[in-house]
């Protein structure tokens, strides 16, 4: 499994995220900084920081590319700037299904994200 953290300069919500994977497995995260909107949407982006498993953001919604901060919902509803553990679980463990081919997905449920700290 590969994973990849894409992210602004000053990201405030990068060391959290690093910190929670960290925690939940031993697989090594690269980040890669992500500077212009052009580079952005080669990335596909949907905020910093976003979470690349095997290249593809397990949270990936309609809010298109962008280089504001990222937000979710947790389970509960609330606002979160970074997926809970049992979010990155589920996302970590349906990578795992995934990769060996018989098509499931964890249990639990993805983040569902709001959009980006800078629309109104």
């Amino acid at each position: 499994m590969k994973l990849e953290v894409l992210h602004v300069p000053d990201c405030p919500n990068l060391a959290p995220l690093l910190t929670r994977l960290g925690e939940l497995t031993d697989v090594p995260v690269t980040t890669r900084e992500v500077r212009t909107d052009a580079d952005a949407a080669a990335a596909d982006m949907a905020g910093s920081p976003t979470l690349l498993v095997n290249g593809t953001d397990p949270f990936a919604s309609a809010a298109g590319c962008t280089l504001s901060c990222r937000l979710y919902r947790d389970d509960s509803g609330r606002v979160v700037t970074i997926p809970t553990a049992a979010q990155l679980q589920t996302a970590l463990a349906a990578a795992v299904d995934v990769r060996a081919g018989d098509g499931r997905f964890g249990g639990g449920s993805a983040p569902r994200e709001v959009g980006d700290a800078n629309r109104g």
